[in-house]
């Protein structure tokens, strides 16, 4: 099995036996590619409309544009690798984007908060605890690997 996968990479990229069998999870195929995953069409928000919208328990409700959003501090960078549920790996992902801590201090959630629900495109939502978003490597991410 690691030998097909080795066998698959790019050319540029070499993973050793020793490297492959640390970092992919037992039932996993690597991937250089993103699958298409999803229910739906692949959206395409207009930026001109886009909002970043933070509401609920927080001193400070906002609303940004998506130009206002992007005028916050941004930079990080973030490198990783995936390991989605779905049983597919992508490796050494640089991701570039804003830091949720940005967010955090301009919106000074309650003490009562706990969880944050993140709605998304085509109606989306998952929940979140604020303890994991408040790591200091968690980002809103607008580039991986370069591209936006």
């Amino acid at each position: 099995m690691l030998d097909n996968i080795l066998n698959r990479l790019r050319p540029e990229r070499k993973y050793d036996r020793e490297e492959l069998a640390q970092r992919l999870p037992p039932g996993q195929s690597l991937t250089e590619k993103w699958p298409v995953l999803h229910y739906g069409g692949v959206p395409h928000p207009d930026l001109k409309t886009w909002t970043f919208r933070v509401f609920g328990l927080v001193e400070k409700p906002v609303v940004w544009s998506y130009e206002d959003f992007m005028a916050l501090p941004h930079g990080s960078t973030e490198r990783l690798d995936i390991h989605c549920v779905t049983r597919w790996s992508k490796f050494d992902n640089v991701f570039e984007g804003i830091p949720f801590k940005e967010v955090y201090d301009r919106v000074r959630p309650r003490p009562e908060a706990s969880y944050v629900m993140v709605h998304a495109e085509q109606g989306f939502t998952t929940n979140v605890p604020l303890a994991d978003l408040l790591q200091p490597n968690v980002i809103f991410a607008y580039k991986n690997n370069g591209e936006n």
